[in-house]
């Protein structure tokens, strides 16, 4: 597998139709991988998109069958609409890629803050000590 695949990023979306959460401008200028197509365009992300958005699923990258990042300035986009087991399984496989790369860096996803309103200064604060 090619180094820049898993240089890529995960973006979880809505995942409801009629509400997206990313610009247009950011799929159009992604290369867009996602786990099921017809849900997905209904559901995801490029559900704003014109129909004939290319789109990369995702299974076919992994068979090889379709190339995945093609060099260090694509934007990748994976729009993941809810195939919970799915969502897991390629986390752990980018997560094994990564881990021991300069390209891993772990990082606390539950959040616990002493203020709930406040999530931008938790972040801030964990970045500090990390210094």
């Amino acid at each position: 597998m090619r180094r820049h695949l898993v240089r890529a990023a995960l973006c979880r979306a809505a995942c409801c139709p009629g509400k997206t959460e990313l610009h247009r401008d950011i799929l159009s200028r992604s290369t867009t991988f996602v786990e099921f197509e017809p849900q997905t365009r209904i559901e995801g992300e490029i559900q704003q998109m014109d129909a004939a958005y290319p789109v990369i699923e995702f299974w076919r990258v992994l068979r090889g069958e379709a190339p995945g990042r093609r060099d260090a300035r694509e934007i990748t986009l994976f729009d993941s609409v809810g195939f919970a087991i799915e969502d897991f399984a390629a986390l752990r496989y980018v997560h094994g890629k990564l881990e021991g790369t300069d390209f891993f860096q772990p990082i606390d996803m539950l959040a616990d803050p002493d203020d709930p309103r406040d999530l931008y200064g938790m972040l801030q604060r964990a970045a500090a000590r990390a210094f």
